[in-house]
């Protein structure tokens, strides 16, 4: 399922694709989408796209003495489990483009459409970020780590922190990849109390005697979970690409693949959260573990797999230090020696579908 990351780098390739081309006409949607009619026409507009955590802002802008005259129209895209943007000739659309915008001529017809295999990706008129979201882990990283320290009595914050991390009013962007990830790096068992977790970060702060360049090295040496939310996405994006994808064997998910840690690795461990997703993890699973939950590890079947070969959405390797809160502060380096062989997962397809079901206050 598209993340943070992914949004955001969707945007800046609509941006960049876009970017001197002059679309008109009509927005067409396919026969087949249930998403709704898109009612803008203009004989010339301007595409240009935003991302906040898991959502995507579609802008058209119509250009001075175009026809007829009207107002930009603003489009809001949530991906589900395989939304992307692509830009193709108009004479050959990949398959599953459910919303289509041309390109005007002169020049070569073009368009960039909304493709969506899946079907479970959605977009509204309103033009609006959906109000129950929190602010985004990647670009408001203070007003983010702000309303989850100011809002720790919320229940969400009873439960464990592998659940709370997908509770798009704090963790807006976050999701099954980068949960597991962000866990990983701090030796944090994914069924701690996520208030226990949490709680201490409020009483978190550096000596006033250190310089700024030893705060900011202190930082990023010893990152909290909090930093991790921004930084980790962060890293994501600066590989470049496409992030996160199902289809194993493309140069364009290449880099992201050797940049996993623990999500779907080989000798990760996984079990499912209270939703039905699967959170991979390594060491001892924490005291919230369900009851009677048995855990997997990914055994090693010849070439490492990549995350569309995985099972559902996260792992661990073989026997590791416990996650004491001494070690949530910073995360030793990885030997190979850490990493054990592991036994096949999941079916990652099952998980998500699982997980679109059961999503809670705010779709991610």
């Amino acid at each position: 399922m598209p993340e943070g990351p992914e949004l955001h780098l969707a945007s800046r390739f609509v941006n960049e694709a876009c970017r001197g081309l002059v679309f008109g006409g009509c927005v067409e949607k396919s026969p087949i989408s249930r998403n709704p009619e898109v009612p803008f026409e203009s004989s010339a507009y301007y595409i240009s796209a935003a991302a906040r955590g898991k959502e995507l802002r579609l802008t058209l802008s119509p250009l001075p003495g175009a026809q007829p005259p009207r107002e930009p129209l603003a489009l809001i895209f949530h991906f589900g489990m395989s939304g992307s943007f692509q830009l193709a000739p108009s004479n050959a659309l990949p398959p599953h483009a459910h919303l289509r915008f041309y390109t005007a001529p002169p020049g070569p017809p073009l368009t960039l459409c909304f493709v969506d295999i899946r079907r479970f990706g959605h977009w509204d008129l309103s033009g609006e970020w959906q109000p129950g979201r929190g602010p985004c882990v990647l670009l408001e990283y203070e007003q983010f780590r702000e309303n989850v320290l100011r809002n720790l009595a919320d229940k969400v914050f009873d439960r464990p922190i592998c659940e709370a991390l997908l509770d798009q009013r704090f963790f807006n962007g976050i999701g099954n990849y980068l949960r597991a990830e962000i866990l990983y790096r701090l030796r944090i068992p994914p069924f701690e109390k996520a208030r226990t977790v949490l709680e201490a970060l409020k009483q978190h702060r550096l000596s006033p005697k250190l310089t700024l360049s030893q705060k900011i090295k202190a930082k990023l040496q010893n990152p909290d979970l909090l930093e991790l939310c921004h930084s980790v996405p962060k890293e994501v994006v600066q590989l470049g690409g496409k992030g996160y994808g199902q289809a194993s064997g493309e140069d364009d998910f290449a880099p992201f693949r050797a940049w996993l840690q623990c999500y779907g690795m080989v000798g990760m461990r996984s079990l499912r959260d209270r939703h039905g997703r699967t959170i991979w993890f390594q060491g001892d699973p924490g005291p919230l573990a369900p009851k009677g939950g048995k855990s997997h590890k990914k055994k090693s079947s010849g070439a490492q797999r990549g995350p569309g070969d995985r099972v559902e959405d996260h792992p661990p390797p073989s026997k590791a230090p416990s996650g004491t809160r001494r070690a949530w502060r910073g995360l030793p380096e990885r030997t190979t020696a850490q990493q054990p062989e592991g036994t096949s997962l999941q079916d990652p397809k099952r998980e998500e579908e699982r997980a679109k079901a059961n999503s809670g206050c705010c779709r991610p």
